[in-house]
C-alpha cells in the first residue's frame, strides 16, 4: 500500500517536472521566437532605412551633371520638411508623402539660384519641382527694402493653353498663404480681364508665347524686373514653332535671372536654346532617358482593321471598358472635324462625351476639360491638342481612333494613361486607309 502510494507519489512529482521543463522550454522557445523576431523586426527597419536613404534612385535611373553638382549641399531630398522651407510654402505639398525624384534632385540647385535643366516625363511633379522655389524667389525679391509690390517677378513660358491654366492653377493656389498672386496669360479668350489683373499687380505671370508676346506689344506686361524664368515642356514649344516668340519674350527680362528649363526630351534645338540663354555649366537632371520613350506602365494593344469598321469597334471597347460610365476614357482622333463625327456617332448611340480641339473656343475648351477632370463627362475626345498638358491621373484607358502623325505625338498621347505609378492600357486602330505607320 506504501509503496504503491510512494509510485503515485513519483509518478505525480515526476509528471510536475515534466510539466515544469515542458513550461520552461516552451519559455525559451517563445522567447527565442521572440528575439528572432525582434531580430528580424530589426533587419526590415535597416533595410527600410536602407531603401529610405536611397529613396527613388532604387528604382529609377537618375544622371545628374553640371558645375559642383556632387557638392554635399545639393543632397537630394528625403522628406518635404528636409528643405526647412516656411510652412506656408510648404502647404501645397500637404496631399504628398514625400517628394518625387524631379523635387527631390530639383528643389536644392533651385534653392540655391543654380540653372536647371530638368528633363523627366510628364505627370512627374514638375510644377512643384519649379512652383516651390520660385515661390520663394519671390519672397526674397519682395524682402527687401527697394523692392516694388506687385510687378512680376517670376515668368512660366507653356506651350498650350491647358497647361498653362494647369500651372497657374497650382501656383495661384500654393501662393495664396504666402500672399503671391498669379496672372495667366493666353490666347483665345479676351485680353480685358488679363490686362486688369497685370495692372492690378502680380509676383508671377503664366503664359502661352503668342498671348504674352502680344501684351508685351501692347506695353502692358512688363518682365523687365523678372529674375526667374521657366520654360515648360520646351521641345513642344519649339516643335509648335514658338522659337521666335520665346527669345523675343527672354531678351524683356532682367539680365540678371535664374534660368530653368523642363523638357520631356532634348532636342538639338533645345539644347542651343539652352547654351544661349543659361550659365555655360547649368544643373542638369535626367529622370530616365533624354530620348522619347513610352511610358512602361502602359499596356499598348494595336488592331488592324478595315476603315469602316473602326466606329463599331470603339464602342466594343467603350462597352469593355467604359459601361458604367464612371471611369475616364480619353479618345484620340487626328483631325478637328473628326472629333465632331465622332462625338455625334457616340452621342447617338447613347454615350455622353466632350470633346477637345483647336478651333474651339477657350470657354468650351475650359468647359470640356473641367467636366472631364471632374468625372462628371468621363469621356472625352480630342485632337493632339490634349496629348500635353492634362495632369489627370487616373484616366484607366486612351483609345487613338486615329493613329497620330509622328512617334512624339503617340508617345505624349498614350502618357495620359499610367500616371502617377499607376498602370494603363491604350488601343491603337490602325487601318491600312491611314498610310504608313511612321
Amino acid at each position: 500500500m506504501d509503496h504503491k502510494f510512494l509510485t503515485v507519489q513519483e509518478e505525480v512529482s515526476n509528471k510536475r517536472k515534466k510539466d515544469r521543463k515542458s513550461k520552461k522550454d516552451k519559455k525559451q522557445k517563445l522567447a527565442a521566437d521572440a528575439e528572432d523576431e525582434a531580430a528580424a523586426e530589426e533587419a526590415a527597419r535597416a533595410e527600410d532605412n536602407d531603401e529610405s536613404d536611397k529613396g527613388w534612385a532604387v528604382d529609377k535611373s537618375v544622371a545628374v551633371t553640371g558645375k559642383g553638382f556632387d557638392d554635399p549641399k545639393y543632397a537630394p531630398l528625403k522628406s518635404f520638411a528636409a528643405a526647412a522651407l516656411p510652412p506656408k510654402v510648404l502647404d501645397c505639398c500637404k496631399g504628398f508623402d514625400r517628394p518625387s525624384p524631379i523635387q527631390a534632385l530639383a528643389w536644392p540647385y533651385l534653392l540655391e539660384g543654380r540653372d536647371f535643366i530638368g528633363i523627366a516625363a510628364t505627370g512627374s511633379g514638375k510644377t512643384i519641382a519649379f512652383g516651390v522655389p520660385a515661390l520663394m524667389h519671390v519672397r526674397k525679391k519682395l524682402g527687401k527694402k527697394a523692392a516694388k509690390k506687385g510687378l512680376p517677378r517670376c515668368l512660366m513660358l507653356a506651350p498650350t493653353r491647358e497647361l498653362a491654366q494647369q500651372i497657374a492653377d497650382v501656383l495661384t493656389e500654393a501662393g495664396a498663404p504666402c500672399g503671391i498672386n498669379s496672372v495667366c496669360l493666353y490666347g483665345g479668350t479676351s485680353k480685358g480681364p488679363q490686362i486688369s489683373a497685370l495692372k492690378s499687380g502680380v509676383e508671377i505671370v503664366i503664359g502661352t508665347p503668342g498671348r504674352m508676346k502680344d501684351l508685351i506689344e501692347m506695353g502692358v506686361c512688363c518682365l523687365h524686373e523678372v529674375s526667374f524664368v521657366v520654360l515648360d515642356e520646351a521641345d513642344r514649344m519649339l516643335d509648335m514653332g514658338f522659337e521666335p516668340e520665346v527669345r523675343a519674350i527672354l531678351s524683356q527680362t532682367s539680365s540678371v535671372r535664374q534660368m530653368v528649363m523642363f523638357s520631356a526630351t532634348w532636342p538639338f534645338a533645345v539644347h542651343q536654346l539652352a547654351q544661349e540663354f543659361m550659365d555655360p555649366n547649368p544643373i542638369k537632371v535626367v529622370v530616365g532617358s533624354e530620348d522619347l520613350a513610352a511610358n512602361h506602365d502602359v499596356m499598348q494593344i494595336v488592331e488592324v482593321l478595315d476603315d469602316r469598321a473602326r466606329d463599331s469597334r470603339l464602342v466594343a471597347l467603350l462597352d469593355k471598358y467604359h459601361r458604367a460610365q464612371s471611369n475616364r476614357v480619353l479618345v484620340f482622333v487626328l483631325y478637328k472635324r473628326e472629333v465632331g463625327r465622332v462625338e455625334a456617332m457616340l452621342n447617338k448611340r447613347g454615350w455622353k462625351a466632350v470633346s477637345v480641339h483647336g478651333d474651339k473656343a477657350q470657354h468650351d475648351r475650359t468647359k470640356a476639360l473641367s467636366l472631364f477632370k471632374e468625372g462628371k463627362c468621363p469621356l472625352m475626345i480630342a485632337t493632339d491638342v490634349a496629348s500635353r498638358g492634362l495632369d489627370i491621373p487616373d484616366v484607366e484607358v486612351v483609345i487613338n481612333y486615329s493613329f497620330p502623325l509622328t512617334t512624339e505625338d503617340y508617345v505624349h498621347r498614350i502618357g495620359r494613361t499610367g500616371r502617377a505609378g499607376k498602370k494603363g492600357c491604350t488601343y491603337i486602330l490602325y487601318s491600312s486607309g491611314q498610310g504608313t505607320c511612321w
